[in-house]
Order: structure tokens, then sequence, then C-alpha cells
């Protein structure tokens, strides 16, 4: 099991040259990290290499989508498996679970990664920006979701311990660093300043375009804007979340799929896209590197393993006219007679080009600037945004009319509705402390239907590796 500190001994390797390829994997030379940044190419080296860390099954490329749906109450395990996410889909999951020590190992390797980029002394010119801007973007947003899988909800105690902020590249603080946990609350404050330096750093012009690709595939000046639009949200800081919100809704040139044929095409493909319909960023899963049948696809797609499954309650949620029903497929499990509702949203698992990870969309911007007005008093605002969004989805729809605490339930049902199996939904469950309810489903391997307010399992365990290796962390999350 990786510790912290065995993660940061890797630091003193870094891989050189990705070729022309620039999400290839990790290649094969090492140098030493305290002299491999010297240029501009190097620099362009270590973040393509920073976006095949963040890709890792382990990480943003898998398991944080499977976990924040499976914990939550939109999909289960079939039956009918291949053995894969069991012990988390009966919640008998552990300090010894070896999906959430991918989590913590896989997050703060790409913190170090992060970290060696943003430290590098090269003068500032705009690739550079664009480069470091980048870096910080996926520090913070790592940082995210390590404090909400790791960490007590800031809504709830913002002075719970959090997870260990690390800044500073090991080849400058030696590799057996050994820090303690931070509070939510600083862990926030850290999130929201690396936002805040990503966007002053990110340019919206092409010249980054001759070390990298100009596409949904890499981080863009206002995608640090919507990932932090996520962060305050999650924080329940909503006057800071509508502004961020609206910084994107205004700026960003992002726009929703115009009619529901255009909405089924979106999902339907399998590549990067510069239009930015939709996407502000996803994960690049191409025919040279992908994650094969370790990918999030292989798990939800029938051609693949097609363990998860959409809860019958979940398809029942969408209206027959709206074009989201679509995708949630009425069928069966492959390999028997089961009925089963099956996730259409990862439709190319069979292609080699394989289906991009959704990591922002503009949707998801637009449901948290309706959230965040409805929660500042402004309800015309509010709906405004919602009903944008979901007349597009559903044509038929009159649109919400309500107010008050069931305009809010309405905006957290759509939220539901839209980001479905994207791995956001347990999130929203615990940001507002709310029950988690997975039915029984017919021919699901879930035992564990109830998750209370008070069960301790509402937040992963630090990994004991990591406590048995690093006395700075003296204690486990309650219950462990």
């Amino acid at each position: 099991m990786k510790k912290i500190f065995n993660i940061l001994i890797a630091g003193l390797l870094i891989f050189s040259s990705c070729g022309e390829e620039f999400l290839e994997q990790f290649p094969s030379t090492a140098v030493d990290a305290a002299t491999s940044i010297k240029t501009i190419n190097d620099l362009a080296d270590a973040v393509n290499g920073l976006y095949s860390a963040t890709k890792s099954s382990s990480f943003l490329g898998r398991d944080v989508h499977i976990l924040g749906d499976l914990l939550a109450d939109n999909d289960f395990i079939s039956s009918s498996n291949y053995g894969r996410f069991l012990t988390d889909n009966a919640y008998t999951f552990s300090q010894n679970s070896a999906t959430s020590s991918g989590i913590w190992s896989q997050g703060y390797f790409v913190i170090l990664q992060a970290n060696r980029i943003i430290s590098t002394d090269l003068s500032s010119e705009e690739a550079v920006d664009q480069i470091r801007g980048e870096a910080y973007a996926i520090r913070g947003l790592t940082y995210l979701v390590l404090v909400n899988f790791f960490g007590a909800p800031h809504t709830l105690n913002p002075n719970a311990p959090g997870v260990p902020i690390v800044t500073v590249p090991t080849y400058l603080t030696g590799p057996y660093s050994k820090p303690a946990r931070n509070t939510v609350a600083e862990v926030y404050e850290h999130i929201t300043a690396d936002l805040d330096s990503a966007f002053l750093l990110l340019s919206n012009t092409t010249a980054i375009s001759k070390y990298h690709g100009v596409n949904s595939n890499y981080i863009a000046k206002y995608a640090a804007k919507a990932i932090q639009a996520r962060a305050y949200l999650y924080k329940g800081d909503y006057p800071n979340a509508r502004e961020a919100a609206l910084e994107v809704v205004k700026n960003g040139g992002y726009t929703l799929a115009a009619t529901p044929s255009a909405f089924s095409s979106y999902w339907s493909s399998y590549t990067s896209s510069t239009n930015k319909v939709e996407t502000i960023w996803e994960l690049n899963m191409s025919v040279t590197n992908n994650n094969g049948g370790n990918g999030l696809d292989w798990m939800y797609n029938q051609t693949g393993y097609g363990d998860l499954l959409s809860n019958a309650e979940v398809y029942q949620l969408y209206a027959e006219t709206d074009t989201r029903r679509n995708l949630i497929i009425d069928g069966i499990r492959r390999g028997n007679s089961q009925k089963a509702f099956v996730v259409n949203k990862y439709p190319n698992s069979n292609n080699s080009d394989r289906d991009e990870v959704k990591i922002i969309r503009y949707a998801e911007v637009i449901l948290t600037l309706a959230e965040a007005y409805a929660r500042t008093n402004d309800e015309e605002n509010a709906r405004l945004y919602l009903n944008q969004l979901v007349q597009l989805r559903d044509p038929a729809f009159s649109g919400y009319a309500s107010s008050g605490q069931q305009l809010i339930d309405d905006i957290v049902n759509e939220r539901r509705k839209e980001l479905a199996f994207e791995g956001l939904r347990l999130f929203d469950l615990t940001r507002l402390n709310l029950e988690i309810v997975r039915p029984k489903q017919p021919f699901s391997y879930n035992t564990y239907t109830y998750v209370s307010l008070s069960d301790h399992r509402r937040i992963q365990a630090i990994p004991q590796g990591e406590i048995d290796a690093n006395p700075s962390i003296t204690e486990n999350n309650p219950g462990y």
C-alpha cells in the first residue's frame, strides 16, 4: 500500500519525454526531479505526465466516479458480476479497503506531479504560465476530491480533520515528508487559493498549442472557475458559488446542446471537442492510451463487464419526453435474461477509441448557479437558469414555478437527473446532510440499503498503511 511519503519518494524520479502523443503513458527514461524541468519542453512533458496520472483508473479515470454514485443511490452492482467493487457496494469497506486506499495514493501522486510544475523556476511567459495554471487547477480539484472522501463535509464541521496539504516538491523537502492532517476549512482555503492562481495564470489564447492540444481534454481558463464554483457549493458558500458560476456563464463561451438530437450525439461521441458545447473538461481515453478493462466505460457498458446498473428509481425520475431518459436503456443484463436498466452514458467501450471521462460539464455550472441564486434569495434567477437547462432536455416541460424549499429540492433533484453516473451524487447527499436510501433492486448485490446520518461510513477511512507509516497522523476517522 502506498503512503504519502512513499509517493514522495517516487518524486525523486521524473519521467522525461512524452514524444508526439501528448497523453502517452509515463515514458521509461528517468532523471533527477530537481534538474528535470529546465525548458518549456520539459514543462510540457511534465504536464502531460500530470494529465496521465490524473486519469488513472484509481483516480478520476474510474474509481472516483464509481464511488460517487455507487455509495449513493444511483446505481448498484449486479448479482451477476465480475467481482469488482463488491465491498464498496455492500458498505463493508474499512481502513484497509483497496478502492479508497487507491484514491488516496493516486491523489497524492497527482499532487506530487503538480507541485513539481508549480515550483519550477522557469521565467514567466504565456505558455509557462498556462502550464502552471493547469497544474494549479488539477491540484485544487484533487484536494477537493480527497477532502470530500476523507473529511467531514464543510457544511457540517469545517474544523474536523481533513487531509494533509503538501505543496513543496520532494527535491526541496526530502522524500520522507510525513505531514499531519489539516482541517477541512484549511483544505478548502487551499483549494480556493489554487483555483484563484489557476484562473490568473490561464490564458484564452492558443499560445500553448505548440506544446499540447487546445481542446476539451485540457484545462482552459474558465475550467478553473467552473471547478471553483463546485468547491464553493460543496463548502456552502453560496454567494461565491454564484459569482464563480456567473464568470463561466458570462465569459466562458460554453453552451448547452441546443436540441435533444444534439444532446444524444454529444453522449455518443468519443472524441475531444473545441466547440465548447456541454464539456468544460474531460479526460482523453484515446486509442493509444486508455484504461482498457479498468475503464469507467467497461464497468457500465454491457460489451465490457457491465456490472454497474441503474436503480429503477433513477430511470423513473425522467419524463418520457426527457431526452436524458435515453441515457438509460430499459433492457437486460448481458449474458443472462435479467431485466436491467443499463447506463448508456458510456457507449464506446467496444471501440479502440474509448469514451472520454467527463470531469466537469457546463450543465453542472448552470445547476450550481441556480442553486446559489435560490439560496441567496433570488428565486427568479434560480428558476430562469434551472428552466433554461431542463426545458432543453425536455421540450415538453412547461418549466418549474416552485419557490422556497421546494425550489431547492427541485434543483437538487435535477442535479441528480443531469449528473447521474458522473460521480457527484454522493457529495450532494453528504454536503446537504441527507440520508442515503439505496433501495434493494431485482438481481442486486446490494445488501446495505440505508445509510443514516450518523453512519461513520459516509466518510472513507484514512488508509491504515498511511497511519502506520506516518506518525503525524495518529487517529483515523471516527468509527474506523
